[in-house]
């Protein structure tokens, strides 16, 4: 008989889009990313925000761009999620 290997299917990452809202920190990204709600009782939709902070290795995204940010392990105390890739860059005015 040969020995059959039972492999797990991989964990299907959590992703997110939201845009940068401050890059001031080292390393860091601050993203806010924006769902739309209806409102239980009066039945609009509105909208609900989360901020989360994002690790960033290279500082290369600035304010206002749209980046793809993904859940992993942590990486700080508030910091569990990477940015994967910029969407949308920020336009300048």
């Amino acid at each position: 008989m040969s020995e059959t290997q039972t492999t797990q299917p991989a964990k299907r990452q959590r992703t997110l889009i939201g845009r940068v809202v401050s890059n001031k920190m080292d390393k860091t990204v601050v993203v806010r990313v924006e769902r739309r709600v209806k409102h239980p009782v009066l039945g609009k939709i509105i909208v609900r925000s989360n901020r989360y902070k994002a690790h960033d290795e290279t500082n290369q995204y600035n304010e206002g761009d749209t980046v793809e940010i993904a859940e992993g392990r942590p990486i700080s105390r508030d910091k569990s999620w990477t940015v994967v890739r910029l969407l949308e860059a920020a336009r300048v005015i």
